[in-house]
């Protein structure tokens, strides 16, 4: 399978997941907090690539990647409401400017979970003010940073940040509320259409949004099967897309499962699954990918992985996940590039550091030490060659 000369090869990581000491987050002083139930470790050095950027962009240039998808902090850049850190911005320039100057597009996410302290004291993305808030950091990111980035992301995830938020109450504010959840997934739209248009008014570079979107089968039991797996569907992915995507250049599509419907509830078979129990399906994301052609926009995959701490199966999960990239190319689907989740291993959210998603293995017991695997290898020839075999 020969994927087209121009198709972007890359690999994502995000800031509070591998920079450490995100100090100014809502997310550090929450895994501070004692009292959380749901922690099992805190964040702390991560994975420094704060100090050691420079290290694993040339890991990024070992796998023949043409571009490195990474995420801004806003809480290291706003500190303070209206007051912008210059060591911060100057600091992300060193990092983008070293990305460029190893050859590597970036693809830039200016919200990956994460908030300054002063947002969240608000209220968060349960505020009105939030667009605005929010789009005046997304503006003077594209001032500051425009020279190093190729493509600007908004926003990531959106509906898993309101779900786990403010739905599951598993991640800060640890709200359970539905129609808080529901707000969120608002504000944030809001928030990525008017961040859309002051980037705009900035600079010329692509803005797009990544969203989350998993794919629905049903059991032939009975036909609200498949009504329910249709509603999920709808619920999951063109809910939000459709009022975001007039105001988006690209979407960017996280793919990491599919859920089967049986008797009205969500039943999973138990093979194949990664580590964390999550079913593989890999007609999955060709499935996703062609229900965004009606889209007409350019796609790229900005995650898709699998924790897998032996790298048992990670090869042939990126080479059969590939295989189903390529057959929705031929439909005409505007796939223009794969990025693999991660090329670290890292700071899994409440997961903590057991999750093994990454091409990299690091090494938390001796100095954080960075170790390819096997699989490493096998992506770095996909990449360098453009063929699936």
């Amino acid at each position: 399978m020969e994927f087209p000369k121009d198709f972007v090869w890359g690999a994502s990581i995000s800031a509070h997941q591998t920079e450490g000491n995100n100090t100014n987050s809502d997310w550090w002083k929450w895994e501070s907090e004692n009292k959380v139930q749901h922690l099992i470790d805190r964040s702390g050095i991560a994975c420094d690539f704060y100090n050691r950027y420079s290290e694993d962009l040339d890991l990024c240039c070992k796998a023949n990647l043409k571009a490195i998808r990474l995420s801004i902090e806003w809480a290291r850049i706003e500190p303070r409401q209206g007051m912008f850190d210059t060591r911060a911005i100057d600091h992300y320039k060193k990092v983008l400017q070293a990305a460029k100057e190893k050859g590597l597009k970036t693809f830039v996410t200016l919200h990956h979970f994460t908030n300054p302290l002063w947002f969240s004291e608000i209220g968060g993305w349960t505020n009105l003010k939030a667009p605005l808030l929010f789009s005046n950091y997304a503006k003077k990111c594209a001032e500051t940073l425009n020279d190093y980035v190729d493509f600007f992301i908004t926003i990531n995830e959106p509906k898993i940040y309101s779900s786990m938020a403010y739905l599951h109450g598993v991640w800060p504010p640890c709200k359970k509320s539905l129609l808080l959840a529901t707000w969120v997934q608002i504000i944030m739209a809001k928030s990525h259409n008017l961040a859309y248009k002051k980037i705009k008014s900035v600079v010329g570079k692509p803005v797009g949004i990544v969203k989350n979107i998993s794919w629905y089968e049903y059991s032939s039991f009975t036909p609200l099967d498949k009504v329910i797996a249709k509603i999920h569907f709808f619920l999951k992915g063109a809910l939000f897309l459709n009022p975001v995507a007039k105001y988006s250049d690209f979407i960017g599509l996280n793919y990491y499962f599919t859920n089967r419907i049986v008797k009205f509830r969500i039943k999973n078979p138990d093979s194949p699954v990664n580590d964390l129990g999550w079913w593989i399906n890999y007609e999955g994301l060709y499935n996703v990918l062609l229900s965004l052609k009606k889209y007409d926009l350019p796609i790229f995959i900005t995650e898709n992985g699998i924790a897998d701490s032996a790298d048992k199966y990670r090869a042939g999960f990126i080479k059969k996940m590939l295989s189903q990239v390529h057959l929705a190319i031929l439909r005409g689907v505007k796939v223009r590039g794969y990025f693999y989740w991660s090329l670290l291993d890292n700071y899994e959210w409440h997961h903590g550091f057991a999750p093994k998603f990454g091409l990299v293995y690091v090494d938390r017991e001796h100095n954080l030490k960075r170790i390819p695997r096997k699989s490493f290898y096998v992506y770095a020839e996909i990449c360098k060659n453009g063929v699936v075999g």
